[in-house]
């Protein structure tokens, strides 16, 4: 088994990298519409940081690395740092997350480096309501972008959807149904309750109202689709694509799978997303740390890591964090 196991057992394997907190767009959920005080360049990581924490964490048993941000194809030279890290021994996967928005330009070049899969957050597919929701951009940008994926050789290209009440909770049936049109593998994700943020749709609400399209029957992991992550995946008769439910609020077993942990752009591991505890490695790289002394510190991280996030009756003061200084 590959992995550190935490406190109770769970196999942490997964590093996800928030390369930047800055992005080029402004979702509802993410961003004021003014964006976050952006973190001084000299507070960001540096490549050659990243690469080190990457190591220490692959020794210790981390296989899977997602990039993140903000967005993180907004910082300069990324494909460099994903060559760097497609060299590093012990990585089985190499992701992205991207707004998609710069995926046309980069998609060839981010294959190329390294990357293995491309996950494209995408809430609309309305050109009027895209803009609503992104404050910035266009929707004929990103779709241009899943494609180009799709054409170098990204395989799966998942679709990363958050459904909010009263905002895109009429495009349900839309997003369900391109598994059938366009092969798409949309994972539909219930929106963590960050201040300001909209009202979220439960997933069971969701496969009650994709069930009329037909039935959703579950994917095995045969199918390399499923991966060892957080969604669970149905796929309806017929449709090339599979549809992820992503169900962190609701489902009362999500934190029992979890196997990850989060390094945000200036250095600080976080082992759980709604949590306000961080393990500071920024500080070490740069005052020589050892490479054990990095590993000491990321198992420590790993033991702090709690059973389960605290989410109670709508709760959100435990977020000091904007979701582009996380990563998601």
């Amino acid at each position: 088994m590959t992995g550190i196991l935490d406190s109770f057992g769970r196999s942490i394997n997964y590093l996800r990298i928030s390369v930047t907190d800055r992005c080029n767009l402004r979702c509802l959920y993410c961003m004021p519409p003014e964006g976050v005080p952006q973190m001084p360049h000299s507070e960001i990581l540096s490549y050659e940081e990243i690469r080190t924490v990457v190591r220490a964490a692959t020794e210790l048993g981390i296989c899977k690395i997602r990039l993140t941000g903000g967005e993180p194809l907004v910082r300069a030279e990324l494909p460099k740092l994903i060559r760097m890290l497609s060299q590093v021994e012990g990585i089985e996967e190499l992701s992205l997350t991207t707004n998609g928005t710069f995926l046309k330009k980069y998609a060839l070049e981010l294959k190329q480096a390294g990357v293995s899969r491309v996950n494209v957050s995408l809430d609309t597919l309305k050109p009027d309501k895209f803009r609503c929701i992104t404050r910035l951009g266009e929707l004929k940008t990103v779709l241009e972008g899943i494609e180009a994926a799709k054409e170098v050789g990204f395989d799966p290209v998942k679709i990363n959807t958050v459904i909010m009440q009263g905002i895109n909770d009429d495009e349900i049936l839309d997003f369900a149904k391109m598994p059938y049109e366009y092969g798409w593998h949309v994972r539909f994700i219930e929106l963590m309750p960050f201040k300001g943020a909209a009202e979220f749709v439960p997933s069971v609400e969701l496969r009650q109202h994709i069930s009329l399209l037909g039935k959703l029957e579950p994917c095995p992991d045969s199918i390399g689709i499923t991966g060892n992550g957080p969604a669970i995946y149905y796929r309806l008769a017929g449709a090339k694509g599979t549809i992820g439910f992503v169900s962190p609020l609701t489902e009362t077993s999500f934190c029992s799978r979890c196997n990850r942990m989060r390094l945000t752009p200036d250095g600080k591991l976080r082992p759980c997303l709604l949590g306000e505890d961080e393990v500071d490695l920024k500080m070490p790289l740069r005052n020589n740390a050892s490479m054990n002394e990095l590993k000491c510190l990321i198992l420590k991280a790993v033991a702090s890591k709690p059973e389960h996030h605290h989410l109670v009756g709508g709760n959100v003061r435990l977020v000091n964090r904007k979701m582009s200084q996380i990563g998601g």
